[in-house]
């Protein structure tokens, strides 16, 4: 749960940021009404006075960059509104926010914006792909000590100050666990696909499956991975030609996005059904769940990552020890019936 902030104390009590900035602090004239107002919203938020944002108050104005895949994926968009919503919490923080897209998996671009990165740049969040470019990007911007951390996919892991996002590894064991519960004491035959092989992540969910199956008896066998570069138009294309090739296929493991084509194929397809897995909770993979189509979601939380991600941002630019943020954020698996509403709360049953 995100941690209350000035602004949400102020927003509470009824007043200005300054006002409650003056309450906190004991300077400056405030009525006693206003500061009784404040003194009862902290107790009532269990606001706690945030050190390291007090220092950032002392300093200039820092400037944060997040560099994020843009393109027609909705857990793109939750990055993107993630930090849209952020913004304004930050500011009163005197911590700017911004963000320049990419598109998903080219890391020809990720690596040009990161060089774009000016000296008024104090950090940078980056969704990028292991490539020997976006490496020497990442530590050019190091050596101008401009610390970059990197989201969702540990990319450049020896030059990066840290990394924000879930053990895609062990993701992609509980993927395999998942599959290998849903096949009982039966056979079965698993398709992955995979946005790109060269994305850190999918590589690593990858061979996570591989680690949960191997050896399974009786045998689930793995077929070679299919790539869609996180495309719904290619996914539609190349699922249907797998299933007509192994209409014996009892599995599949949707490792990246293109997930409205899996869904939109899978509604069409005529044989048994694949136990089928995907990732992020999403509108469309929403869809599939309540359709039946989809089995499981496993959710990375995006909002959660980008406020870990600030924080971390925040000890970096200020020089403040931070804790390793590894493991921090844990996945969520869903199911149909424990599928939370739009707005977050739980879902009644």
């Amino acid at each position: 749960m995100r941690r209350p902030t000035l602004n949400d104390v102020a927003r509470a009590a009824g007043v200005s940021y300054a006002t409650a900035d003056r309450v906190l602090n004991n300077r400056g004239s405030v009525s006693g009404k206003s500061r009784r107002r404040v003194q009862q919203a902290i107790a009532d938020l269990g606001y706690v006075r945030d050190q390291q944002a007090a220092n950032l108050s002392r300093r200039r104005q820092f400037q944060f960059r997040f560099i994020l895949p843009i393109g027609n994926h909705s857990f793109f968009q939750a990055l993107h509104a993630a930090v849209a919503e952020e913004a304004p919490v930050q500011r009163g923080d005197r911590v700017d926010l911004s963000i320049v897209g990419t598109p998903a998996l080219n890391a020809d671009a990720q690596a040009a914006a990161l060089d774009a990165v000016g000296e008024d740049c104090d950090c940078v969040a980056v969704v990028a792909t292991r490539t020997e470019r976006v490496t020497a990007a990442i530590r050019a911007l190091d050596a101008r000590g401009i610390g970059v951390i990197t989201l969702v996919s540990d990319a450049a892991p020896e030059v990066r100050r840290a990394y924000i996002g879930i053990d895609n590894r062990t993701a992609g064991r509980t993927a395999g666990r998942l599959m290998e519960i849903a096949h009982g004491a039966r056979a079965g035959l698993v398709l992955p696909i995979v946005g790109a092989l060269q994305a850190s992540d999918h590589r690593d969910r990858l061979d996570g499956l591989h680690d949960a199956l191997a050896g399974t008896m009786p045998a689930i066998e793995i077929l070679p991975a299919i790539s869609v570069q996180d495309r719904a138009d290619l996914m539609r294309d190349m699922l249907p030609r797998a299933l007509a090739a192994r209409p014996d296929i009892s599995g599949i493991y949707s490792i990246g996005a293109g997930n409205r084509g899996l869904l939109e194929v899978l509604a069409r397809h005529r044989g048994p059904r694949p136990f089928t897995i995907v990732h992020e909770l999403t509108p469309v993979t929403r869809e599939g769940l309540s359709g039946g189509l989809f089995d499981a979601v496993i959710d990375q939380k995006p909002a959660q990552e980008v406020r870990r991600a600030i924080e971390v941002m925040k000890a970096i630019a200020t020089g403040n020890a931070w804790r390793d943020p590894a493991r921090d954020i844990t996945p969520a698996i869903y199911v149909k019936e424990n599928m939370p509403l739009e707005g977050g709360s739980p879902r009644a049953l």
